[in-house]
């Protein structure tokens, strides 16, 4: 757990901490941590402020209503999955939107230390008191995933995940791979989509490894694949994917299917420049220079990630802010071209790791629904991923060769011959 309300779920990291018996780290200290030029650290992140307080994602969108703003926004550009993925729009999203939450169920607003977003809502139910959430990936995993649309219940099943130690999205993932499972008629008894009332004890059956709940606990991969229906799995490499529908969104499927560690959408957001319009705006059915953009996003959200900076600032301050807040804090010159550098080592190496347990090209994928079933209503209708292209052209941009294994040139240039 993290600032009480989070629980270290995503791939898994907390359940390995638990397995060890690892059961808290705590850090104290008095002394300051000295920078090489606190003066001109000081400068810097007063600059770099004035940007964030400038741009309407950081100033407007993300402290009034927090991450849930993109629920009305991408349900409308139709790449807001329901119901397993059968679905790119949920009919139900304006109920769950975080401008519903603002009129209903809202307590407040925090955030991490000395953060100027300040993003996080405060919420208030019956059920759950005054805790943190759901954030927008939340939202849509217990909600339209699940074909529900009860802002309550989406409240009470997330504050039990967080309370539990589960990872939202892989919990809403699996029980929305259940649900479909039932609908088939593959899995003989389980949760069936828009059941709001079970939703609650399911996460408890998850978590305790009761009952149908067992079945789920081992997440979608494997409870798919033990009734031989592994297709209705959305996942990457074991992680269940996010709140994106990549049929309408080409760059974020691309950067889905060869994150290193599997469905997330945090290694490359391609949302941003699909959707969004950051840093500016791309065609979003375009297949064109979307491995280029990928890589790129890739390799400076690694150097980011590395900084311990949060993803949003990234929306709003270029990479020449944080080369500068590196060099000022360390006191060695990095330019932006150097965090590209630090960011590609750190993927290569990730890479080779994956290599190594035997995560091949082969694991560069996604569920044949998003490669072969087309979008059938809305503003994303007709479309699949068209991954194959797109693939090959990431492959030979990233230095590596047709089955995605880095070539000694390019491992001798990141100096990672060893």
């Amino acid at each position: 757990m993290n600032d009480r309300h989070r629980a270290l779920g995503r791939g898994g990291l907390g359940a390995v901490m638990g397995a060890k018996k690892l059961k808290a780290i705590a850090v104290r200290g008095s002394k300051k941590v000295s920078v090489a030029d606190a003066e001109k650290l000081d400068f810097i992140v007063y600059e770099a402020g004035k940007w964030i307080k400038a741009h309407p994602i950081t100033s407007q969108g993300l402290p009034e209503f927090g991450t849930p703003v993109l629920v009305n926004l991408f349900n409308g550009l139709g790449v807001f999955p329901a119901r397993n993925f059968q679905a790119s729009q949920f009919p139900g999203a304006a109920k769950i939107s975080g401008e519903a939450i603002a009129e209903t169920i809202s307590a407040g607003r925090q955030g991490c230390h000395d953060c100027p977003v300040q993003c996080t809502r405060l919420i208030k139910t019956p059920h759950t008191g005054i805790t943190a959430g759901p954030e927008y990936e939340s939202i849509w995993a217990l909600g339209p995933e699940c074909g529900i649309d009860d802002l309550g219940v989406i409240a009470e099943a997330n504050h039990l995940c967080n309370r539990l130690g589960l990872d939202t999205v892989s919990t809403g993932v699996t029980i929305g791979c259940a649900m479909e499972l039932v609908e088939k008629e593959i899995l003989k008894e389980g949760p069936t989509f828009g059941d709001a009332a079970g939703l609650p004890q399911l996460v408890k059956q998850i978590a305790y490894r009761e009952g149908t709940g067992n079945l789920l606990a081992e997440g979608s991969r494997r409870l798919a694949g033990k009734f031989g229906a592994g297709q209705y799995a959305m996942q990457v490499k074991g992680l269940e994917l996010p709140a994106y529908d990549p049929r309408g969104l080409q760059g974020m499927g691309l950067g889905f299917a060869t994150s290193n560690r599997g469905g997330c959408h945090l290694r490359a957001y391609m949302a941003g420049p699909e959707a969004l319009g950051v840093p500016k705006m791309v065609d979003r059915f375009s297949t064109g220079g979307k491995a280029g953009l990928v890589i790129n996003q890739q390799n400076i959200n690694a150097a980011i990630d590395s900084l311990i900076a949060c993803r949003f600032i990234n929306m709003t301050v270029s990479e020449e802010y944080f080369a500068r807040i590196l060099s000022a804090a360390t006191g060695v010159d990095y330019s932006p071209q150097d965090l590209y550098r630090i960011g590609e080592r750190i993927w290569n190496l990730e890479r080779l790791f994956n290599l190594r347990a035997d995560l091949d090209s082969s694991f560069d994928t996604l569920p044949p629904r998003l490669l072969e079933e087309p979008v059938s209503e809305g503003p994303s209708r007709g479309k699949t991923v068209e991954l194959k292209t797109m693939l090959a052209e990431y492959y030979r941009f990233r230095g590596w060769d047709e089955s995605g294994t880095p070539l000694p040139k390019k491992l001798q240039e990141l100096e990672l011959e060893w």
